[in-house]
């Protein structure tokens, strides 16, 4: 059995591991470490939760120079020596985490930076001083720019998830980032897919990589060890389809991603409606609010987590049993990436995509790009037999946990209906003198008019 202790690794990071029982390497840490131990640059390619933070983290870890070294003294004092670009806020903050877990006990001071939240935090620690820098481009950008994070000292930069930064416009700005590092720095990139702008990017600025793949190409790219169902759902019926799942017997933590921002809400404030504790993840929620939610999710104060695919790359929680696709995914990529979530770190897990009747083809596309055995999905509805036979769900089981609220009373109509105390066309008071009259009665108007010039009749002034 191969340890970390085995491939290199030093002693204070492997302790660090170990506290957290991390005890073995997975197959993409294994075959990476031996080669970015060593300060080559490399392309490491692998479906997603099968480790690779770890992959580059520790490279990264081990290359940094920590304030207790006795050679941190030639360095420039507080200045970063690595750099971690990701695409999402939820990316980069589990990455920070298991780079601050894995570099404990060497004291490597890992900041972590993204937009949404106040500048003032950050610029106070970049002034005092960081090892390693993990961060959103755009935020990443704005600090350079205001020459607060000087990133002319970096050893190590590292793209992870570098097809999903491609997927949202921020290669440009990892152009510039990557301009603003050392010619001399390692370069690591890490994606599930390779797309064609991706391998541009790592001719221009790498050199002579290692490219690593974690599996054959023959290999499928989905994780093995999620079972995938398929199934054809009717929009108005998949509320109560989830809330039945969600009852399974195997159902513990469960994310369920959507194609919009609104859906995200709307999904997530149904099932909270019929009992289930729930939350959704998506960018028009506050920072504070969206690491709230996940923070509620990772400690089981919420079982669901309702989330857009931007969302997808940056939860990493132990425990999740299923994702469920409320729509299908755009392509095969997103795919992937979604039912990632589940099935991670050698675990079991279960994927549900529901595909709409409109949809079909789009599947059907998905199905082939991953050489899937699901070409026509079932036609599913809530009460089918099939749906509570393959998901493990008790006969009877209903798509709530506590009955519905009853509708609010509605306001009865006040007596008179109008401000004066009667009823439209009722009685009021003359502004007068008190004198009341119908408010329905025409007014005696004279609409008799003469015609005048000068002030005087007409007929006279001729």
């Amino acid at each position: 059995m191969t340890t970390f202790r085995d491939l290199g690794v030093l002693p204070q990071i492997c302790d660090a591991l170990e506290r957290a029982g991390i005890t073995e390497p997975f197959p993409i840490q294994e075959m990476t470490l031996s080669v970015a131990l060593m300060g080559t640059d490399l392309i490491g390619q692998a479906r997603t939760g099968t480790g690779k933070t770890l992959a580059f983290g520790i490279p990264v870890l081990q290359r940094s120079v920590a304030v207790t070294d006795p050679d941190y003294v030639e360095l420039e004092a507080g200045k970063p020596q690595a750099l971690v670009v990701a695409p999402t806020r939820e990316l980069a903050l589990q990455v920070s985490k298991d780079l601050q877990l894995a570099g404990s006990d060497r004291g490597i001071r890992v900041l972590t930076v993204y937009g949404g939240v106040g500048y003032e935090p950050q610029l106070e620690a970049l002034e005092a001083g960081v090892d390693v820098v993990v961060g959103t481009p755009g935020r990443l950008i704005d600090l350079a720019n205001r020459k607060a994070l000087d990133l002319g000292h970096c050893k190590s930069v590292v793209l992870d998830e570098a097809d999903e930064m491609l997927d949202l416009g921020f290669l440009p700005d990892v152009e510039k980032l990557l301009s603003k590092t050392p010619e001399t720095r390692q370069t690591m990139l890490f994606s599930a897919t390779m797309p064609a702008a991706i391998i541009a990017l790592a001719r221009t600025h790498m050199r002579h990589p290692m490219n690593i793949r974690a599996e054959s190409s023959a290999d499928n790219q989905t994780v093995p060890a999620t079972a995938q169902f398929i199934y054809q759902a009717h929009d108005l019926d998949k509320p109560e389809i989830i809330g039945r799942i969600l009852q399974a017997d195997e159902a513990d933590k469960v994310i369920i991603f959507t194609r919009t921002k609104r859906q995200a809400q709307r999904v997530a404030d149904d099932l909270v409606e019929r009992g289930f504790k729930a939350s959704p993840l998506h960018g028009d929620m506050a920072q504070v609010a969206r690491e709230k939610a996940l923070t509620k999710f990772r400690e089981d104060k919420i079982k669901v987590l309702v989330a857009t695919d931007v969302a997808a790359r940056g939860i990493d929680v132990a425990g999740v049993s299923h994702v469920i696709n409320y729509t299908c995914p755009e392509d095969d990529k997103t795919y992937v990436h979604r039912i990632g979530r589940t099935g991670r770190a050698g675990a079991t897990g279960v994927a549900v995509t529901f595909v709409d009747w409109a949809d079909v083809t789009r599947w059907k596309v998905i199905n082939k790009t991953l050489d899937l055995p699901f070409e026509e999905p079932q036609e599913t509805y809530s009460t089918s037999e099939h749906l509570f036979h393959d998901l493990g769900i008790p006969a009877g089981t209903k798509g709530r946990v506590k009955d519905p609220e009853p509708a609010p009373a509605r306001e009865g109509s006040r007596s008179g209906g109008s401000r004066n105390g009667g009823r439209r066309g009722g009685q009021g008071r003359n502004d007068a003198g008190g004198e009341k009259k119908t408010e329905g009665a025409p007014r005696n108007r004279n609409r008799r008019r003469r015609r005048t010039r000068g002030g005087k009749p007409a007929a006279a002034a001729e």
